[in-house]
């Protein structure tokens, strides 16, 4: 449980139960949102497997003789780019159907509702609401140490989940006091109307994560990560006499990507092979975030045409 892989086969399981329950309970109930919700989540659960089986390979990749040697021989660059594809299309996902759910509630709306049984409504919206403060606390605990994009993902996604059982109990509630009163009319409008507003709200809160995804995938540089890493190279070039650098620098998921290459001038005296290996370790430790995902090459060249 306590691990990124653990933590995401908990949530696929309590996502799916919830799933289930929210297409029963919205058939029984009539309720277009409870049955929105429970195919939300059954969305978001086979995400979140995606997600698990693209984090197990990535964890697996860098562990010796984890794989076969197909697998190891056709990605030979790792699983790292495949994290922000992932991401990606989760969050690409989830904006198309909370849009899906605002057409359906316009129209809904458009045709003057429908009657509903607020007695089962307010009983699932009150179980799924307990289940999402749980899953999202537990998540928000496991992360501060772990710093996981999958775990941080799927915490929006029970706190986007929680936030729409939070509506739909407020609006039930709502709908249940109204009937009694010459304001029973409003009643058939609180399902579509609570569902268009909750999709007006999810509808923009992947955005982040989908434009993160997307710059990963572009390949765009991380100003701080160039920074940093500039810095370095460049004090390198003053201290060792050299001409110049080229530094190419990405961040892929939880990698980080850093080619260097050092312009050195022609007729420098020669150096052996373990020395020039020495002045790879001064540089890569004064980079830092020496892991199994830092994808570090540095190079020494005279010929500028080879670092272009």
């Amino acid at each position: 449980m306590w691990s990124e892989q653990g933590f995401l086969r908990v949530s696929i399981a309590a996502t799916v139960v919830l799933a289930a329950l929210g297409v029963a309970f919205g058939i029984l109930s009539g309720s277009f949102s409870i049955a929105f919700d429970g195919v939300y989540s059954l969305a978001d659960a086979a995400m979140t497997g995606l997600a698990l089986w693209v984090s197990s390979l990535i964890v697996r990749s860098a562990q010796t003789d984890a794989l076969s040697g197909r697998i190891r021989n056709r990605f030979t660059m790792g699983f790292w780019h495949l994290e922000p594809i992932v991401l990606m299309l989760n969050g690409c996902l989830l904006m198309t159907v909370a849009v899906y759910a605002l057409i359906n509630a316009i129209i809904n709306i458009l045709n003057g509702g429908h009657e509903l049984h607020f007695g089962v409504a307010i009983a699932y919206s009150a179980a799924t609401l307990l289940v999402c403060v749980a899953m999202a606390g537990m998540g928000i605990k496991l992360n501060r140490g772990l710093q996981s994009n999958f775990i941080s993902l799927d915490i929006t996604t029970w706190i986007m989940s929680g936030g729409i059982a939070l509506a739909l109990l407020i609006a039930f509630l709502i709908g249940l006091a109204v009937l009694p009163t010459p304001a029973a009319w409003v009643a058939n409008y609180v399902d579509p109307v609570v569902l268009a507003l909750v999709s007006l709200v999810m509808i923009p809160l992947p955005i982040g994560t989908v434009w993160k995804a997307l710059t990963e995938i572009l390949l765009i540089a991380p100003v701080d990560l160039k920074d940093h890493v500039d810095d370095v190279a460049s004090q390198t070039v003053r201290r060792l006499g050299f001409l110049s650098y080229r530094a190419y620098v990405a961040r892929v998921g939880r990698a980080t990507q850093i080619e260097l290459y050092f312009i050195v001038p022609e007729g420098l005296p020669p150096k052996t092979v373990e020395e020039w290996d020495m002045l790879r370790d001064e540089i890569g430790a004064a980079i830092g975030d020496e892991s199994a995902n830092r994808w570090l090459t540095i190079a020494f060249t005279a010929d500028v045409e080879w670092a272009e």
